[in-house]
Order: C-alpha cells, then structure tokens, then sequence
C-alpha cells in the first residue's frame, strides 16, 4: 500500500506542481490573475484524479478486488497529503526564491481589478486593507504554508470522498 500512496501521490505532485510554477510564470507575463487561477484549480483537478487510479490500482492489484470505502478515502487522503506538500515546498521555493514580489504583483491586480468594475472608495480601501494583510501574513513562512495547504488539501479531500465512494467494493461470499 505505502507504494503504491507513494508512486501516485509523487505523480500527482509533479503534475500539480509543474502547473503551477507555469501558471505563476504566466502571470508575470500576462497578469491575468483570473485565468490562471482557474488553470491552477484545474490541474489540481486532473493531477487528483490519480487518486482513483492509486485507490483503484490497490483495490484491483493488492487487495483481491475488495476495498471499504474508509480504506479508499484513507489512500486518496494520504495521495493528497503527498501531493500537496510538494505544492506547498515547490511553492516556498518559487515563492521566496523566485518570485519574491508576487504578493506585490497580485494585490496590485486585486485593486486594479476592483477599480476597473466600478467598487465604491470604501470597497477598495477594504480590498487595499485585505492586500496589505495578506503581504504581512506572508512575511511569515509558517502562514505561507498553511495559506498555501488551504489551497490544495480540500479538493485532495473532496475528490478522494468522490473516488472512494466510486471505487469501494465489498466481498460477496457465495453461498454454497
């Protein structure tokens, strides 16, 4: 079982992880925060759909075709946790390494963006507060982390639900 968590946590890792260091160099490029984040949450989607293969795999290949629905979601959390904490290390890595401005870069998006569809001075004075939260709360590497597992580990968590309640199968006995 730990190999087979392994194998397809690190694949789903890659995946995710490569998706996002593109979409973040894209943004740098063509600041279109919005796209991007859509094409982030997507990757997350496909590189988690090695959860059903992983939790499949096991059931078919390790367990005689048998697998509790607890037993499932226990593999697709454990995939998820793999894959997610080489987001979350790639992405402190990219972050403080890399793109040390991307908070500058992206609050300036936020308030543009709220500019630009008509928000009242107040609303972007409450946005422009929000930005300068979130900058000093990413001066802190613990919350950067924990900022970036929030990202992640609930769509891990949800499709590992769904591919657990897929792919359970109990043991018919025969009766004789």
């Amino acid at each position: 079982m730990k190999k087979n968590i392994l194998v397809f946590g690190l694949i789903s890792g890659v995946i995710v992880s490569s998706m996002m260091i593109y979409s973040t160099l894209a943004c740098y490029n063509d600041p279109d925060f919005e796209s991007n984040m859509v094409l982030g949450y997507a990757a997350m989607i496909v590189a988690f759909s090695f959860i059903f293969v992983g939790v499949k795999n096991f059931r078919d290949k390790y367990n005689n075709g048998v697998i509790s629905f607890g037993k499932a979601f226990k593999i697709g959390l454990y995939i998820t946790l793999i894959a997610s904490t080489i987001y979350v290390g790639v992405w402190l890595v990219d972050y403080y390494l890399f793109l040390p401005d991307f908070i500058d870069k992206y609050s300036a998006h936020v308030i543009k963006e709220a500019q630009e569809s008509g928000a009242t001075a107040s609303e972007i004075s409450s946005k422009t507060t929000d930005m300068k939260e979130l900058k000093e709360m990413y001066k802190n590497p613990l919350l950067v982390i924990l900022i970036t597992y929030t990202e992640i580990v609930p769509i891990g968590v949800v499709v590992s639900l769904i591919a657990a309640a897929i792919l359970k199968r109990k043991q018919y006995q025969i009766a004789v």
